[in-house]
């Protein structure tokens, strides 16, 4: 669950609503600038709302209106309303419902930018972002803090929850996602720790979600994607006291990917739950991986386990780094440069433990500038039914995440290229996906997102959103 602004050693868990890439998409696939003609009463709503209503040629709506990725800058939505409130929320909703498409934002990350409508209203949450850890252990968030944020206080209250590793990405995509992280295998999804959410529907009600107040869609924000059936505001979640944390990186350099992977699958498998690790294969004329990963323990009983996952590859790493570290430090670890980054990404599913090491090598030989980066899952992950809340890979072994740096110059090759390792894989049996790396060209995405939950995602949107207000190319109304 992890959201990458760098060498994407780590793998990026965004806000849920977008990925970009895949085999056969364009690079400007669901439309960018777009001049929408409507009837919002523009002015009305700036009048009515606490917070500050940017329309093009305002001060402060080029930084507003821009996202994480800036292969997305001709993105352009009519207006940016910067929610200081749920009334606010509210407002926005009502005045650009049926007139123009409006998103929800909360950190920026929607891979291909379906947070900035073209031609119609972004709502930014990110005034909505006061963390408290109350005495309970439970944590109430605001829909706009990041997770920079949510770790630093929670951090300050001695708590953990898991979650994703790039400090500037939104809580909300995060969660909604499902939210995939370094301490899944040991305390679940983010999702798993969800209490409740405050969500505002298309009809302008605010409503409340939990396992007893409107049930149906508590378990579709548990997993069901960014963007689906209504504008979630506050999020309570449980916490976990925090733990002693090691965090470790072995670089095992070029041409070791075959003898690793071989290794490191079975490994992962067989380990405890308390570890998590991922295999970042690097692309080029002689593909490289490094192992990285985070210990529930300290680095004694860690160091033990790394030295048979050495064992088991048969390969010395080139360089070996083991850290003990407490909750926040161990998450600062993970969580790379804040500075915007142009990218390419997709997604796939490994279901078992039996992945070809040298098919998978074979797709990253001569692909400079290129990632694919397997995360595990297991542990406390596979302990939710499938079908208990709306994130079906539960019993998947790991996920993969196919990411490359590009620019404007570069983006259509690139996309071509992620297109065919994102197609290699599916050659070599891993299929699906994970709706927080979405991937507009992504064969029956639907499926491939949702699973056995589809069905049920579509009742619980018709439910909340009859009329389709919060629609997007991947809506799950689209599916």
């Amino acid at each position: 669950m992890v959201t990458v602004a760098r060498d994407p050693l780590f793998h990026a868990s965004g806000s849920g609503t977008g990925a970009r890439g895949g085999a056969g998409s364009s690079p400007r696939a669901g439309g960018r600038t777009a001049t929408v003609s409507s009837n919002v009463d523009w002015d009305g709503l700036r009048r009515r709302m606490r917070g500050v209503l940017l329309r093009p040629g305002d001060a402060g709506f080029e930084n507003a209106r821009k996202l994480f990725n800036p292969l997305n800058d001709d993105r352009v939505p009519a207006a940016v309303a910067q929610c200081a409130s749920v009334a606010d929320v509210r407002e926005a909703v009502l005045a650009a419902a049926h007139r123009v498409p409006l998103a929800a934002r909360s950190g920026g990350h929607s891979y291909v930018g379906y947070s900035a409508p073209p031609g119609g209203l972004t709502l930014d949450l990110r005034r909505l972002s006061t963390v408290q850890v109350r005495l309970d252990g439970t944590a109430t968030i605001g829909a706009g803090a990041t997770l920079g944020a949510v770790y630093t206080a929670l951090g300050q209250a001695n708590r953990c929850m898991p979650g994703g590793s790039c400090f500037t990405v939104g809580i909300a995509g995060v969660a909604l996602g499902g939210g995939i992280g370094v301490l899944q295998r040991k305390f679940g999804l983010t999702c798993d720790h969800l209490v409740s959410a405050e969500v505002v529907t298309a009809d302008g009600r605010t409503l409340t979600a939990s396992a007893t107040q409107e049930p149906n869609l508590f378990w579709a924000l548990r997993g069901g994607g960014g963007g689906n059936f209504g504008v979630v505001t506050q999020f309570t979640f449980a916490t976990d006291p925090a733990p002693a944390l090691t965090v470790f990186v072995l670089d095992f350099g070029a041409g070791s990917v075959k003898k690793v992977l071989a290794g490191w699958q079975p490994w992962i498998t067989a380990a405890p739950r308390e570890m998590w690790a991922n295999l970042k294969v690097s692309g080029g004329t002689d593909p490289g991986c490094k192992v990285a990963g985070c210990f529930v323990g300290p680095s004694s009983a860690c160091n033990r386990l790394l030295d048979d996952l050495i064992a088991r590859a048969a390969v010395r790493p080139a360089q070996r780094r083991v850290e003990g570290h407490d909750y926040f430090k161990a998450m600062r670890f993970f969580s790379g440069s804040p500075d915007r980054q142009s990218f390419v990404a997709s997604s796939r599913i490994l279901a078992t433990h039996t992945a070809d090491p040298g098919g998978v090598a074979a797709l990253l030989k001569n692909r400079p500038g290129m990632a694919l980066i397997l995360d595990a899952l297991g542990g406390a992950v596979a302990d939710v039914d499938v079908q208990q809340t709306a994130f079906p890979h539960r019993k998947a072994f790991a996920t993969a995440q196919i990411y490359a740096s590009a620019t404007a110059a570069s983006e259509a090759a690139v996309t071509r290229s992620v297109g065919q390792v994102v197609a290699g894989l599916a050659d070599l049996g891993i299929k699906d996906g994970y709706v927080n790396y979405i991937d507009p060209a992504l064969p029956d995405w639907g499926t491939a997102y949702y699973g056995p939950n589809l069905a049920r995602l579509r009742s619980v949107a018709y439910d909340y959103d009859p009329d389709k207000v919060f629609d997007f190319p991947q809506a799950v109304t689209r599916a």
